[in-house]
């Protein structure tokens, strides 16, 4: 095939720019989009993000079905041709292509501004199906098969013999914030990790917003639908309360509004159902363990990314090794002591700036810490004594509030993290009980004012507070 001048250009042009740009954060990944783009104006989204899918190599069996072939389609050639051809070992194809190492490592994802890791490929298979359906006037039912329905059933199943809640995740950390280039998994790694997760729910919130679209309504480009969702700014004092956009600290609230109602274990059988039939498998239906596999999964995977909130790893806000050896705890505990940070007094409202206030505080003795940026940061965690309510600390879990509460209210949604996501995981996962009592950190110890007179007032109301 003769690759025409135009494209040329490009291929030249990326040959010399993404070798330079950090290959693993969204901030770059968006950047090389936008150059693809500023060097072809006109270009549409969908002819883009079918590119790149073919530039991955995501022609799978259950990919074709619904989406088509990448490589037959014709109107994305050139450009396809072009961004293969940049480099043996392309940028995208690095940055997509999904894979974990023997060793842990797991590629094809980044590190999106609000600290959380998202893998691409689920994001952009649900971006283009979002597309497909608005430009076929269909209704988007790609969308979840290819972004979450297919690694979450066939993730359960290939764990059976494994309790439900090790189906799914694990989490990880990068070897840099700042410039990061490798992420390591927590430990061994399931098909559905918390980054394939992530860019599943995020696939599933962007594909079915343009699906959506009014139809005298054009999608915009694909650098701005990225940017529009990971890269913004909140109220230094409202946080997330003044945000109504889909952002990505909602990725579990939104996506828990638009999948729950589907019924998300007829959603796996039907896509499981689908994958035997494309693979010419459908023995497999016969395993009588299968439903109630699937069933297992999916609670599984409601308590583990609806329920409870995102918690931010130590080593990605940047803690340092606990002082002495950790003590572990008996759970389920009986108390959850509230308490703020007093100092730092204002609230966090980024990741950034979050984990520096983590960082200052030092050896942090708190079980969890809430930012305002919508995420919870791991303190001493569910498993080990904290230092945060004296003579008290194996009783109870102690929580703060990033912030000085004793005149004004921390923000609705981190108060709401703690009182509801956060005691709910608790209970739900068996580190609380379930009749737990809340106390302000001044009832149990004299020679404080924590968590502030307006917090405190506001605990008083709360269920499951004690005097």
């Amino acid at each position: 095939m003769t690759v025409q001048p135009c494209s040329t250009f490009i291929s030249f042009f990326l040959m010399w720019l993404l070798p330079a740009v950090h290959l693993r954060n969204m901030d770059s990944f968006i950047h090389a989009v936008k150059q693809i783009e500023v060097s072809n104006p006109g270009l549409s989204p969908l002819v883009l993000v079918r590119a790149l899918r073919s530039t991955a190599g995501h022609d799978d069996l259950m990919t074709i079905h619904f989406l088509g072939a990448s490589y037959n389609l014709t109107d994305a050639e050139n450009l396809t041709m072009a961004i293969l051809n940049a480099s043996s070992f392309s940028f995208f194809d690095k940055a997509i292509h999904h894979i974990v190492t023997e060793h842990g490592e797991e590629r094809g994802v980044v590190l999106a501004p609000d600290g959380t890791t998202v893998a691409l490929a689920p994001l952009l298979l649900g971006v283009e199906s979002g597309l497909r359906a608005k430009m076929d006037g269909t209704p988007a039912v790609r969308i979840f098969p290819l972004t979450l329905g297919r690694t979450l059933g066939l993730s359960f199943l290939s764990l059976q013999d494994f309790p439900p809640s090790h189906r799914l995740g694990p989490n990880g950390c990068w070897d840099s914030v700042d410039h990061p280039k490798m992420f390591k998994l927590s430990q061994a790694a399931t098909l559905a990790t918390d980054a394939v997760i992530n860019g599943g729910m995020d696939g599933v919130i962007l594909g079915m917003g343009l699906s959506n679209l009014p139809a005298s309504e054009q999608p915009q480009a694909l650098s701005e639908i990225l940017k529009g969702y990971y890269n913004f700014s909140l109220d230094a004092e409202q946080g997330l309360d003044a945000v109504t956009s889909h952002i990505s600290p909602r990725r579990r609230e939104i996506s828990r509004s638009i999948l729950e109602p589907l019924d998300l274990y007829s959603q796996v059988m039907e896509t499981l159902a689908l994958v035997w039939k494309l693979e010419n498998t459908e023995w497999i239906a016969l395993d009588t363990g299968v439903r109630t596999s699937v069933k297992d999964g999916i609670k599984a995977f409601v308590h583990r990314y609806w329920d409870c909130p995102q918690v931010i790893p130590r080593c990605q806000w940047g803690a340092k090794a606990y002082r002495g050896t950790p003590i572990p705890l008996s759970l389920p505990l009986q108390y959850l002591y509230v308490h703020h940070t007093y100092e730092p007094s204002s609230p966090c409202v980024s990741f950034p700036k979050c984990s520096r206030d983590m960082r200052a505080m030092h050896d942090i003795g708190y079980s969890f810490v809430v930012g305002s940026d919508g995420y919870v940061y791991e303190g001493r965690g569910w498993h080990q004594l904290g230092r945060h309510t004296r003579g008290h600390n194996h009783l109870g879990f102690g929580v703060s509030i990033i912030g000085n509460y004793t005149a004004t209210l921390p923000s609705r949604h981190a108060t709401e993290l703690l009182r509801h996501h956060l005691a709910r995981c608790a209970v739900d996962g068996g580190a609380l009980a379930a009749n737990f009592t809340i106390h302000g950190h001044r009832q149990v110890v004299n020679y404080t004012a924590c968590p502030g007179d307006a917090f405190f007032s506001e605990i008083r109301s709360w269920e499951h507070f004690r005097e």
